[in-house]
């Protein structure tokens, strides 16, 4: 008996399975299973079919064929007896007998009919010996693993000796310092009691001893010194110092991770110009006006998702100035919907466009970290593409070995940007893409595999812009999503304050207050 081959087709005559046992070509046996449902009868109840060449043994399995390609000179009896084997096995390695789990299991059944036929000889061996040989469970794999896995925790447990050492070295470290410091200590403390009644501090020279004692008045108790460290640090001269080592070596260590794309902060001393930079507000009243956009852009034109949030929030310097109220002006815009806080009086805001307690005998709070207190809130989730900010154009194209990638941007003439930057992902790169041309400035990160567009201003002389690089050949998905990023002083609302009504003070002038209006982007992509 000679199997030629066991396949799997459905009464469509499509193959689904098929494992050849001797040497054929793929035409052949496609053009043999291709015949196949031509020469099956409508009611006959035969299970074989013989053509000049090959006989065909088959069986039904509901909706398919399970099907031996046999010689007609092999034995119709065994045959027969494979057949009933292999249609043993088809149920236990998929779960339906159908075009898709028959698909799922295919390697599976291949497998298992490679148990059952050997060079088209058929084995003798049961169900239960085929699933275990199809199984390859091995005693020596399980031992391998075992020693693997011990080997991994003992060396666990040594990098947690480890550890606990060089802790413990820590521990002891410290301790060490303390008592040195705690000793140096006590020592400035007599030094200091020694000298006191030296009048040392008044200068070189002056008090008892003369002259000869005039080297000391440079000396402080190291108590002093501990606790105006930070002080002195900020106002003493730089002192000359010695041979520094490393220092070159770390400059060299920061030139290499700016050129991989990384933000370097370097550590900075603080001095009296950084403190009062972040120095708290001075101006009695600070409103904020902020606008924060969720877009998201498609490819090839149009907008997929628009939501725009927007807040007016209140800051007070002082306790006593919180007895005031706020007169807004709104743009009038229809597709934007306000909301006031809980605690403000809906109908004077609606009526007058005053936003006020709705008990004018209590206060404003103050103190309140970031930007202050909420007192409006409105959204804005409808608009055409014209209202966008800016629209980018992203046109990838692919000429025999490289890419050449277009992208522009246009901006609208409501609002002038600031801080643009244009982030469009790339392939993993060896080197930076070759730009060609670019309006503005551009950077690759190749950590992020990103390169980064950055306008520093979009306003009436550069409403549009391009820019022009070249990477190795890539599908241009790879060039999606692009995320954008800039600011803009100008807001969809036209939210403004036309001043501060005092409450007490028997209509004294108007409190003077300082407004801040920004557009951001929290989340701008083109997808």
């Amino acid at each position: 008996m000679v199997v030629l081959a066991s396949s799997i087709v459905s009464k469509s005559g499509k193959v689904l399975v098929s494992r050849q046992y001797v040497d054929m070509s793929r035409i052949r046996i496609e053009g043999l299973l291709a015949a196949f449902p031509k020469l099956v009868g409508m009611g006959k109840q035969h299970t074989y079919i013989e053509t000049d060449n090959v006989r065909y043994v088959y069986q039904p399995i509901e909706a398919l064929f399970l099907l031996l390609v046999t010689t007609k000179q092999s034995n119709i009896l065994e045959d027969l007896d494979t057949l009933r084997m292999l249609s043993k096995l088809v149920p236990e390695y998929s779960m339906s007998l159908d075009e898709e789990g028959i698909g799922k299991a295919a390697f599976e059944l291949i497998f298992a009919f490679d148990e059952v036929i050997s060079l088209g000889h058929k084995e003798s061996v049961t169900v239960a010996q085929v699933k275990q040989y199809c199984e390859m469970e091995s005693h020596e794999e399980k031992l391998h693993k075992l020693v693997m896995q011990s080997k991994i925790n003992d060396t666990k447990d040594v990098m947690k000796r480890k550890a606990n050492e060089i802790d413990k070295s820590k521990i002891e470290k410290t301790r060490g310092d303390k008592t040195a410091y705690s000793s140096m200590s006590s020592l400035g403390g007599r030094l200091d009691s020694s000298f006191s009644d030296l009048s040392i501090s008044h200068g070189p020279g002056v008090g008892f001893g003369g002259p000869s004692f005039g080297m000391l008045s440079d000396v402080e108790p190291i108590n002093n010194k501990a606790k105006d460290r930070s002080r002195s640090s900020v106002t003493a001269a730089p002192k000359s110092s010695g041979m520094k080592l490393g220092k070159s070596g770390k400059n060299q260590l920061m030139e290499s991770l700016k050129a991989e794309g990384e933000d370097i902060i370097e550590d900075v001393k603080p001095t009296g110009q950084t403190r009062a930079a972040v120095a708290a507000p001075t101006d009695p009243f600070t409103l904020t006006v902020e606008e924060k956009l969720n877009v998201a852009l498609r490819r090839d034109g149009g907008i997929s998702s628009f939501d725009m949030q927007g807040t007016l929030s209140l800051q007070i310097l002082n306790q006593e100035d919180g007895f005031v109220q706020v007169q807004v002006e709104t743009g009038g815009n229809p597709e934007i919907l306000f909301k006031t806080h809980p605690n403000i009086n809906r109908e004077l805001f609606n009526s007058e466009s005053i936003l006020g307690l709705k008990r004018p005998d209590q206060p404003f709070p103050t103190g309140q970290g970031g930007d202050g207190v909420g007192l409006l809130r409105w959204r804005m989730q409808r608009a055409d593409e014209s209202m966008v900010p800016l629209t980018i154009n992203c046109w990838p194209s692919v000429s025999g070995n490289e890419t050449y990638v277009s992208i522009e941007y246009e901006a609208s003439s409501m609002f002038d940007l600031t801080n643009v930057i244009i982030s469009v992902p790339l392939p993993a790169l060896r080197d930076a893409p070759i730009v060609k041309q670019c309006d503005g400035d551009w950077r690759y990160d190749s950590r992020n595999s990103v390169v980064e567009w950055s306008i520093l201003l979009i306003d009436n002389s550069n409403r549009s812009g391009s820019m022009e690089f070249v990477v190795p050949p890539v599908d241009s998905s790879v060039f999606f999503p692009i995320s954008v990023q800039f600011a803009a002083t100008t807001t969809y609302s036209g939210l403004k304050v036309n001043g501060m009504i005092p409450l007490r003070g028997g209509g004294g002038a108007t409190p003077k207050f300082v407004q801040r209006t920004q557009l951001i982007t929290q989340n701008y992509q083109v997808v």
